[in-house]
């Protein structure tokens, strides 16, 4: 019979989930979170965007597919949305130990355990998230044999720590695209290259006003966008040399600050492939790929700046874009991986924009 170890998720508020150990046998803390995305567990612990925090999967069986190859294409690797997992922990409620899939190389397990990633299965995952719904994002801690302090994430940059951290470039396509890297997925990377597009991909920090391009897109991340003032006044000067912008995800926190507008914490965020996105001014709905923490305040907007797409089911933003520049930002991913790829045209939108600007 297989022999699993207790470990234990404690909760700020004293709430303790008792559960069974298949990642590494490590004492970790950070935010607790929920996602409820039904399938691409291996792209969504590899999403930047989640660093500092421990991952509460809402789907019941994690596990079954295993972890894909390791392969690397153009430069990035071709089944992951980073090079490492970026999950500070994992909680589910019933973990595969057999895996089966065309393209498996490894089990979820071996994969945390390679990366001292600590993972619990047998917690119930339903009343967990009902708690997080309740109170919003908390502090937690996974502990085995010794207990710890708990940690909070969000009192540190954590773009600084997601970040890239010197320049890099890939693809050789004819338009030159700077990446802001706060924490970018691959396949951001991807669709630019895919759209005849020479990435530069820099750091969060960089300045890259002295660099040639012929557009900027800003990417996701994790943490707050307060801490990236750097980040900010980089794209000021992006705005006024008005050349093409595209934001995604913090991206479009980043865009709304540098505008002028202001950004605030949600209560629990939105981390899922369902979330519908109403298109400004039009009966159009999207549904989306999300993972953010913060939003923007729309009513905070200057006069020029209008919202791009908003939220059905609780109204916040969604996006926002210039009335005459070509700037604008999503808050959700139209580039999915893993999710619906519903508003990948956006993508297309942003190159058109790179191309018209060069006539």
């Amino acid at each position: 019979m297989l022999q699993v170890k207790q470990a234990k998720l404690t909760l700020e508020d004293g709430t303790v989930f008792i559960g069974k150990s298949f990642g590494s046998e490590k004492a970790v803390a950070g935010e607790v979170v929920f996602y409820t995305a039904m399938t691409g567990y291996p792209e969504s612990l590899t999403d930047p965007s989640y660093t500092g925090q421990i991952l509460v999967s809402t789907y019941p069986m994690i596990g079954n597919y295993g972890v894909p190859f390791n392969k690397k294409e153009n430069g990035i690797h071709k089944y992951y949305e980073s090079h490492k997992l970026h999950i500070t922990g994992l909680i589910i409620s019933d973990y595969s130990f057999e895996f089966s899939h065309w393209n498996a190389e490894k089990s979820l397990s071996d994969w945390l355990k390679e990366y001292e990633v600590p993972g619990l299965f047998d917690i119930d995952t339903r009343a967990l998230t009902k708690i997080l719904r309740e109170k919003g994002s908390m502090l937690g801690k996974i502990e085995f044999e010794d207990e710890i302090d708990f940690y909070d994430p969000n009192k540190e940059n954590l773009v600084a720590v997601a970040s890239c951290k010197e320049r890099e470039v890939y693809g050789n396509g004819e338009h030159k695209v700077v990446l802001i890297d706060c924490g970018v997925k691959n396949n951001i990377i991807r669709c630019l290259i895919d759209r005849n597009a020479t990435v530069i991909r820099v750091p969060w920090d960089y300045d890259f006003t002295n660099e040639e391009f012929d557009g900027v897109f800003i990417s996701n991340g994790p943490g707050d966008p307060a801490m990236c003032d750097d980040t900010v006044k980089h794209i000021q000067s992006a705005i006024a040399d008005e050349k093409p912008i595209m934001g995604i995800c913090l991206g479009n926190q980043l865009l709304a600050r540098a505008a002028g507008a202001e950004t605030y914490k949600l209560k629990y965020g939105h981390r899922s492939h369902n979330q519908p996105v109403l298109l400004e001014g039009t009966n159009k709905c999207y549904i989306t790929s999300q993972n953010h923490g913060f939003a923007v305040k729309t009513e905070t907007l200057p006069e020029d700046w209008m919202p791009l797409f908003t939220n059905v089911n609780d109204e916040t933003n969604e996006g926002i874009k210039h009335k005459t520049l070509p700037f604008f930002s999503t808050q959700f991913h139209p580039e999915a991986s893993s999710g619906p790829t519903d508003t990948e045209f956006l993508f297309d939108e942003f190159m058109k924009n790179v191309e018209e600007s060069k006539k």
